[in-house]
């Protein structure tokens, strides 16, 4: 097989530390959750001035602080059961590493939507309430996190060195071999630019879980008025079907692999949000039954 020589996009260094100070050191990814909470409490609560329930004035800064502790939380408990269970096994305290790195989207959604649950019980709020108040800002958040990402050279894509703007990544020497060592023909490439070009997957996901999808669910917000549950519905769904043909282009987890040879577990843990979203979206329309949310 002839490999047609791409000049192929290299991965822009940025130092992953802004700044440190003795032992204190700053990174992009924790400014990058730093900044999007600081937009969600300016966005939030300027909202909050247009509507007329008292409880939300008073308890939005609340809430988002108990949110935003249970998104690492959640994350970093979910990123040990679902990535790397034998943490459990090593040292359970390095759980609560999470300046180690190591985030997991789906456990701090869990996290954060027991924290939700828990206040809505506790303040006799309605959950979907707190919910379509708050998701419209989360893709914001996701973006942040995702820029975050490529800025730390992590979570890169699948090879491809057909595209042109495959990127050559730093620190992918041991993924490439094992990659090489499926298809031998890789190695010419690996030879001549030292990595392999891969996707940039991070900025597929900062497209489609962040910028398309905050515009999309602002604009559902903004032009229509969509029942309770609703903006939460469509937030699941979306965000799990982007997920999914995301992750195509993503490279598995060198210790996870591919279940069954085809699926990831991020595509795995997508299924269920994408099913929660189709029905929470049909209850809160009354498609199928006349209930909703209310």
């Amino acid at each position: 097989m002839s490999i047609i020589l791409v000049n192929y996009l290299v991965f822009p260094y940025i130092n992953p530390i802004i700044f440190s100070w003795g032992p204190i050191s700053l990174h992009w990814y924790g400014a990058m959750y730093f900044f999007s909470f600081l937009f969600g409490i300016l966005v939030l609560s300027n909202r909050a001035n247009f509507i007329e329930n008292c409880w939300i004035k008073k308890e939005i800064e609340n809430l988002l602080y108990i949110s935003f502790f249970a998104l690492l939380i959640g994350g970093r408990i979910g990123y040990v059961i679902f990535y790397q269970p034998e943490m459990f096994y090593r040292n359970v305290l390095c759980i609560f590493k999470i300046w180690e790195g190591g985030m997991s989207f789906h456990g701090g959604l869990i996290g954060v939507i027991v924290v939700w649950i828990l206040f809505s019980y506790y303040k006799n709020f309605p959950f979907f309430k707190i919910s379509d108040f708050i998701v419209p800002i989360v893709p914001f958040g996701l973006a942040a996190g995702r820029l975050g990402n490529f800025i730390n050279g992590e979570l890169y894509g699948r090879v491809n060195i057909d595209i042109p703007w495959a990127m050559l990544f730093p620190n992918t020497q041991r993924q490439d071999i094992l990659d090489i060592l499926k298809h031998s023909e890789w190695e010419v490439i690996f030879d001549i630019y030292g990595a392999l070009p891969r996707h940039p997957s991070q900025l597929y996901e900062m497209l489609l879980e962040g910028v398309l999808l905050f515009i999309i669910i602002n604009y559902w917000l903004i032009r229509t008025s969509p029942p309770i549950g609703s903006i939460s519905g469509l937030f699941l769904f979306l965000y799990g079907v982007f997920r999914i043909f995301v992750e195509c282009f993503r490279e598995p987890d060198l210790h996870i692999g591919l279940f069954m040879g085809y699926i990831s577990m991020g595509q795995i843990l997508s299924i269920p949000m994408v099913i929660a979203g189709i029905i929470i979206l049909c209850v809160s329309y009354g498609i199928f039954c006349k209930k909703d949310f209310n």
